[in-house]
């Protein structure tokens, strides 16, 4: 991975780039960028470059537009396809006001300050996001093009050619790939990334949903992240893998455990237990994503962990002799179409709050909580999900917790935005409504 600023030089020149796209990510997660030519960079890579961020999602206001991308050599990655007839590099940018200090409005910001805690602790954050996602005929209607399920594998599909393609151009651009497969929907894909240190995997995440939709446009096709285009059909989840280490050491792991989870592991778990439904807006932020949030499509809605139980919102993969290492935890509930700054950090936060205040992690559940009558989930306690933006949006307000974690501003404009969207939703009258009702009444 390139480190320095002479190398990113020596790299563009190298692979004769023309363009460098200088990218950011808006509050609700939507990459936003410029680009500049070759002549520019070396100023740009000193000095930043300054844009107005007064209309871009949830950043500044029109007196106080003026803000600086600093590009960050780390995530410089040549593209490894040609647009037009020129190269184009990318870069991820971290945004600064003019006097040089972080924006509070920048996820990426919010993200690494919230990371700078474990550093002080010699510790590190591991990610693995698993991104579902549709190939449709186009963007206008949910039309699939294969009638295909779980782990299916049809080397002349149009579907499997693209996700193989996605894969080679994701691996040329040095984001390595576990695995890919079809998911259990018609026409639902999955790409494993190889888990990351945290910024690493939630620039890699911007990159991975870029990379996805680019290859499906060169084909014909259409990608999409919606967590649920399809009625009746399971729709697009994240289920992100956590651990921590420090050096080499995974925190999570305890050999003598019954679970062979630490006490950090448990107290983790218990604190993404307890503030699960805080954070489920961040995670979940879309009208949308409640659609895929109902019991009966594999979507996990009601707190509680187990091991085998699918079920479950927090799942623990079974513990393999010898992959001390892998030891993580799971979570189940969020969607593809969160922000991965905002989600990966809202995620980190209640995870170190139940280390902090040492949490007790209640028992596992390892029966199928689907099929279970309400009387007994009222006996083992289990509480459920927001049902709805609006409630999501409900428990996030009222949380201490995320305010402290996402900062003041982006904590308010996320309850502003989302309000919004929540309004603009319950007043607008559907196909649904008009389908039942018109004829009747």
């Amino acid at each position: 991975m390139t480190k320095t600023k002479e190398a990113v030089l020596k790299q563009i020149d190298e692979a004769g780039v023309g363009y460098i796209r200088l990218c950011f990510t808006d509050v609700l997660g939507k990459i936003k960028g410029m680009s500049i030519t070759r002549s520019e960079i070396e100023q740009v890579l000193e000095e930043g470059q300054g844009f107005d961020g007064s209309s871009v999602e949830g950043f500044a206001r029109i007196e106080e537009s003026d803000l600086m991308a600093m590009p960050d050599p780390l995530t410089f990655r040549v593209i490894p396809w040609e647009i037009g007839t020129e190269k184009i590099a990318i870069m991820f940018c971290d945004i600064e006001n003019p006097d040089g200090t972080p924006y509070d409005g920048d996820p990426r910001w919010v993200m690494k300050r919230n990371l700078q805690k474990l550093n002080d602790k010699n510790w590190t954050f591991y990610l693995g996001p698993e991104m579902e996602y549709f190939y449709f005929e186009n963007d206008r209607k949910p039309t699939t093009i294969d009638r295909a399920g779980y782990f299916d594998y049809e080397s002349t599909d149009l579907g499997t050619k693209v996700r193989k393609m996605t894969v080679a151009a994701l691996e040329n651009l040095h984001i390595p790939v576990e695995c890919s497969h079809h998911e259990v929907a018609p026409s639902q894909h999955e790409i494993d990334l190889k888990y990351q240190e945290a910024l690493v995997m939630a620039d890699f995440s911007q990159i991975y949903r870029f990379v996805v939709k680019e290859i499906a446009l060169q084909n014909g096709l259409y990608a999409s992240f919606m967590p649920k285009p399809i009625f009746g059909e399971n729709g697009n989840g994240m289920h992100v893998h956590m651990s921590m280490f420090e050096g080499d050491k995974n925190l999570f792991f305890e050999k003598e455990d019954f679970y062979h989870l630490s006490k950090m592991a448990k107290n983790f778990m218990a604190g993404i237990l307890k503030h699960v439904k805080e954070f489920t807006l961040v995670t979940n932020q879309w009208v949308n994503s409640y659609k895929r949030l109902v019991p009966g499509y594999e979507a996990p809605v009601y707190v509680s962990w187990g091991r085998r139980n699918r079920s479950s919102m927090v799942r623990v993969p079974m513990y393999r002799v010898g992959k001390e290492k892998a030891t993580r935890i799971e979570l189940r509930s969020a969607d593809p179409a969160a922000n991965p700054y905002l989600a990966f950090t809202c995620m980190l936060a209640a995870g170190m709050k139940g280390i902090e205040q040492n949490y007790d992690l209640p028992e596992p559940i390892e029966e199928n909580i689907f099929h279970m009558s309400a009387e007994k989930k009222a006996g083992l306690n289990v509480d459920v999900l927001p049902d709805s933006l609006e409630n999501a949006i409900i428990e996030f307000e009222k949380s201490e917790l995320m305010k402290k974690a996402l900062g003041q501003h982006v904590f308010d404009k996320l309850i502003e935005n989302k309000r919004i969207e929540w309004d603009a939703y319950r007043t607008n009258v559907t196909d649904f409504e008009l389908d039942k009702y018109l004829p009747m009444l």
